[in-house]
């Protein structure tokens, strides 16, 4: 009757869960001008629990297990906290400490002011989905699990519409379905399940779980719905739209935190509950999607005129990244080995998260500083807004997968499983996405440097603490890497960025980036040769409009249904292949 647990947890499992939402209901109390300073010590208390579990969890390098009322699973709910499940909880807590400094400028109620709804909501919002997200990391069943992912989905929705107008509200109300959809799928997978074997706690299910149609097609239904909450192509219905309105604050935490609930169950799902069910046939799919969103979503972005919209085509592209972790998971066998992919996958979702916030939140002050963010009348932004463009130029580079960045030792993860494991097509895909990343970050940096004309109007000021929120948030991406190979990974990881072999690898993908951003960006970056500018231009402006055409089609409400439909029914397929 008691599953398999780790060593007995004390009250701070349920503590990080709790103490955030008591914040929320403090600051609902005490009203909108003190809601900002509620929230930030709950933050830092928040914080400060997910420091102490991190050195619980080191100190005995094992699973730290909590049963609410004392009651064992199956009769009770537990918590636990595992490597991954800690290292998302410490890096989320950065994260939004650093959103919340950033925020303060612009949904603080300083004294003398008139009290706002999005003053108040906003912080309580946040709060929540602090509150969501160490339920999803802890949840030690698939039924809290789905409260977890409700709660975010109800704290997220509100987020995209905080200022009330009409375009926002449809985007919101788009995000809202098609994220019930999503629940739906997952909810009756669950139920399935629990029909089948009797429980829902992962560790009980785990060691129950055999092959059959009713399983395979409960694990199929749970993921494409929780690939429809994630974003991932071509279930992205809703993530345009949903960033193009949104407050940048908004969108931060939007495309840096949210999707990572969703995406996290999936990894309770396929690594914890039923890796074997799974089998690398369906890997393999997952891991398909993810290479088709790089590519999609790096192409998209730079056809983009506004820069929140390129940022969020690249969040689209980032996600597939999340994705590749899946099917290298698995042996050349196709017996699963878990190994260094799962590590990966984390690295990558932190390294993604920090930039990622930076660079919508440096879009965000190029918008409110210039009153627009259309990107070919950004020019002279980097000598007008220097802190603000070198955050954005900073997150980017380090999803580019440069040394030493965080998604540099999540690649270089990759591509030992990759090895490993012999799928070598990974290893294209990795390398392609690199190029792919820093065209984007060209094609925006080439922009803010350039020149400013004679007669150009000087951006407004922004607030040096927004600016340094955002470049902080970027450096994190970095430090990442050396927090990491200070804890559990190999130092040798890390190398010398200054080696020749890095350096020369670290130009050939700005140049290559270059020529991808001169060829696919609906308006040319730079001047290069006539002819051959012309010649590329020609051959990859087709391209762009064929996957712009697609996108569109995709983003249909019958497409995105019937696409949700297909997904399920082909996973379900491929399990019972392997099965």
């Amino acid at each position: 009757m008691t599953p398999a647990a780790g060593v007995a947890a004390d009250g701070l499992l349920p503590a990080a869960v709790i103490v955030p939402f008591a914040g929320m209901l403090f600051a609902l109390v005490l009203g909108g001008r003190r809601a900002v300073w509620v929230a930030a010590a709950t933050i830092a208390a928040g914080g400060a629990i997910a420091v102490v579990i991190a050195r619980q969890w080191w100190a005995i390098q094992g699973t730290l297990t909590y049963f609410l009322g004392g009651w064992a699973p199956p009769l009770g709910i537990a918590l636990r906290a595992d490597g991954p499940a800690v290292a998302m909880m410490a890096g989320i807590a950065v994260v939004i400490a650093g959103i919340a400094v950033y925020a303060r400028a612009d949904f603080g109620a300083p004294a003398g002011a008139r009290e706002t709804r999005s003053s108040l909501v906003y912080w309580l919002l946040l709060l929540s989905i602090f509150a969501s997200l160490n339920l999803a990391f802890l949840s030690g069943d698939l039924f809290t699990l789905y409260v977890a992912l409700e709660l975010l989905t109800f704290s997220a929705v509100p987020l995209v519409c905080l200022d009330g107008k009409g375009e926002t509200l449809r985007a919101a109300l788009r995000y809202l379905v098609f994220a019930l959809a999503g629940s739906i799928f997952y909810l009756l997978g669950a139920v399935l399940l629990y029909g089948a074997f009797g429980t829902l706690d992962i560790a009980l299910l785990a060691a129950r779980m055999q092959p059959g149609s009713t399983p395979w097609l409960a694990l199929a239904m749970m993921t494409a719905g929780l690939l429809a909450k994630t974003a991932l192509f071509p279930l992205h219905l809703w993530l345009p739209p949903a960033h193009a309105g949104a407050p940048p604050a908004a969108s931060a935490i939007l495309s840096a935190l949210v999707v990572k609930g969703s995406w996290f169950i999936v990894i309770r799902l396929w690594f914890d509950v039923a890796p074997a069910l799974a089998g690398p046939a369906a890997a393999q799919l997952l891991g398909s999607l993810g290479a088709a969103a790089i590519v999609v979503g790096s192409v998209l972005a730079l056809r983009q005129e506004r820069l929140k919209l390129l940022v969020a085509y690249s969040t689209l592209a980032q996600i597939g990244y999340l994705f590749l972790m899946f099917p290298l998971g698995y042996d050349a066998s196709g017996a699963f080995v878990r190994g260094g992919a799962l590590d990966a996958g984390v690295l990558q979702a932190l390294a993604h998260a920090t930039a990622k916030a930076a660079m919508f939140m440096a879009a965000g002050l190029l918008y409110k500083a210039y009153g627009h963010d259309r990107l070919g009348e950004l020019t002279g932004a980097g000598r007008a807004m220097p802190v603000t463009v070198l955050a954005f130029v900073v997150g980017g580079v380090a999803l580019m997968g440069v040394l030493p960045s965080g998604a540099y030792l999540a690649k270089k993860l990759l591509l030992a499983s990759a090895a490993a494991s012999a799928q070598w097509w990974w290893d294209v895909v990795l390398t392609a996405g690199g190029f792919l990343t820093a065209s984007y970050v060209v094609l925006v940096t080439v922009r803010a440097l350039r020149r400013p004309p004679a007669d150009a109007t000087p951006p407004a000021a922004v607030p040096r603490s927004q600016e340094l929120a955002a470049l902080t948030l970027a450096l994190c991406s970095f430090a990442l890497a050396w927090v990491a190979v200070a804890g559990p990974l190999p130092a040798s990881l890390v190398k010398n960025p200054l080696a020749p072999s890095e350096f020369a690898w670290l130009m050939t993908t700005v140049v290559v980036g270059a020529l991808l951003a001169l060829g696919f960006a609906r308006e040319a970056p730079f001047a290069a040769g006539a002819g051959a500018v012309r010649a590329l231009r020609a051959v990859c402006a087709p391209v762009g409009r064929a996957l712009e055409a697609i996108d569109y089609a995709l983003r249909g409400w019958s497409v995105a249904s019937l696409s949700l439909v297909l997904v399920t029914l082909a996973f379900a397929l491929l399990m019972r292949t392997h099965g």
